[in-house]
């Protein structure tokens, strides 16, 4: 376990000195009758709606609905505009600009790499082996004093693949670093999240999202999950109003309906998987179909960007990422609607043969 971990060895320290923006709303408490003291408009919207008020800058309500369903404590929890958001505090909150490095296992989601960049902060990276899986020895070779973080996806993006726990256990107890595990597409694995063990392992940061089984890409709410004292930290450098309050009260409307949905709709998008898997095994060029634990597949197909082309033309857009490391001739393929995925094995048999 990371027992020799402490958040004030690698916060910045300017960062540890800052006094955050204090809203109008973190300077009391109690009920107001009356709101006078954020200079909004006491008339309302122009469009009749109440919009004209602030929202809550801590997302409270939101939060409490969000920890009865992930059965975790509200404090743990920050709320972001998408996972961006979070990866991008993390930098600012941890990294030195121009000084400290982060650890990348690509090919992996892009945005930690362009994130990094924009922060001034210098990328390792560790490529995965031929295999999908972490290097772990070459992963631990790399840290120096200056590495902060690591970063992994798992299930990774874009492999598709659940990343081994028992490797991400070691980097985790061994790093001392603190290790970002990204877990967009969880709910469409097999394995358990990483987030019953945040009380374990005080250098543990899990990244989830409502984008993808959840339905709600276009709302733009990530979930970052740490320690409290991670959490306050964040807090304290985030905008003051960074989830509007049109995203939060539609949130909370979905989250305390029929949730059963999200269920379903997962249920119903990997027995597409299943099947689109199956059959498109049966297409000429196509060389391998990797595991998949996520609402998509990478294929190894003969002549992928060739073919990314052709379905452009037909108006079907996939992922070409034949110029990831270790993707050569492969499609990222997002799992469709039935419909969606016979016309796209209907469009590569007209291509292939």
């Amino acid at each position: 376990m990371s027992s020799n971990f402490s958040i004030s060895n690698i916060l910045r320290s300017n960062i540890k000195q800052i006094k955050p923006y204090s809203t109008a709303r973190d300077e009391y408490s109690g009920i107001a009758l009356v709101n006078l003291d954020a200079n909004e408009n006491p008339y309302g919207s122009i469009d009749g709606n109440a919009y004209n008020r602030y929202p809550d800058p801590y997302q409270t309500d939101l939060k409490q609905v969000i920890a009865g369903i992930k059965n975790i404590s509200a404090q743990h929890i920050f709320l972001g505009n998408g996972s961006d958001e979070g990866i991008d505090l993390l930098y600012t909150a941890f990294c030195n600009p121009g000084i400290d490095n982060t650890i990348l296992c690509p090919p992996t989601y892009g945005m930690y790499k362009v994130s990094a960049d924009t922060n001034d902060v210098k990328c390792k990276e560790v490529p995965l082996t031929s295999e999908y899986e972490l290097d772990v020895p070459n992963i631990l070779a790399n840290i120096d004093d200056n590495t902060k973080i690591i970063w992994i996806c798992s299930p990774n993006n874009p492999t598709a693949n659940v990343l081994q726990k028992h490797d991400i256990q070691e980097i985790i107890e061994k790093s001392n670093r603190l290790v970002v595990i990204d877990e967009a597409y969880i709910d469409f694995a097999s394995e358990p999240s990483w987030l019953a063990s945040l009380h374990t392992y005080p250098n543990l940061v899990v990244l989830q999202t409502f984008s993808k089984a959840w339905g709600l890409a276009n709302i733009r709410l990530g979930m970052l999950f740490a320690s409290p004292e991670i959490i306050s930290v964040l807090n304290k450098i985030k905008l003051p109003y960074n989830i509007s309050g049109l995203v939060q009260s539609y949130a909370l409307s979905v989250l305390t309906g029929d949730i059963s949905k999200k269920d379903i709709m997962v249920k119903e998008i990997l027995a597409e998987r299943d099947k689109l898997i199956e059959v498109i095994q049966t297409i000429d060029g196509v060389q391998k179909v990797y595991r998949s634990d996520a609402n998509f597949i990478l294929v190894k197909i003969a002549n992928a960007h060739d073919i990314y082309n052709y379905l452009v033309t037909k108006g079907i857009i996939v992922r070409d990422r034949s110029k990831i490391a270790l993707c050569n001739d492969s499609l990222r393929i997002t799992i469709g609607t039935p419909k969606e995925n016979v016309l796209l094995i209907e469009t590569l048999r007209q291509y292939t043969q």
